[in-house]
């Protein structure tokens, strides 16, 4: 089963995405992640949002896949000079299961626009011992 999730983050914002249940049967893994300009077009802006393990308390663009906690990432730029928009880069760390809730940061790095996102997780049924194990992966940090 494939459950979505979209909003529009304002520049420095961080969402939690509410994921966790009592028993941590039901795990998630990252199938798709969009982004789009909140206005194409009519603002300069170079967007990075990131997926993390963890809440954040410093928002910013460096993007650092050596950090076990990162576990998507994407880039979306738009100008108001050329109509040409490139797609939005994303990477998704496509073997990490989790079971807890996951926390989605934008940083603009020109302008103040806000991004939009769509994200598309898959369900995973887990047993308890595969429970235990992503609950205490989520913990450490690491996939």
């Amino acid at each position: 089963m494939i459950k979505t999730f979209r909003g529009l983050l304002a520049d420095g914002a961080q969402r939690t995405i509410r994921l966790s249940t009592n028993k941590g049967l039901m795990g998630y893994r990252i199938v798709k992640m969009e982004l789009m300009p909140n206005e194409p077009g009519d603002a300069d802006q170079e967007s990075v949002v990131q997926i993390f393990k963890y809440e954040q308390d410093t928002i910013d663009g460096k993007i650092n896949f050596d950090d076990p906690t990162c576990i998507a990432a994407g880039h979306v730029s738009n100008s108001t000079t050329t109509y040409q928009y490139p797609p939005a880069d994303v990477i998704i760390v496509d073997t990490a299961v989790f079971n807890q809730d996951i926390f989605i940061t934008h940083e603009e790095s020109k302008g103040a626009s806000g991004v939009n996102y769509y994200l598309e997780l898959e369900q995973i049924k887990l047993d308890l011992d595969e429970a235990s194990i992503a609950t205490l992966k989520d913990m450490r940090g690491s996939n």
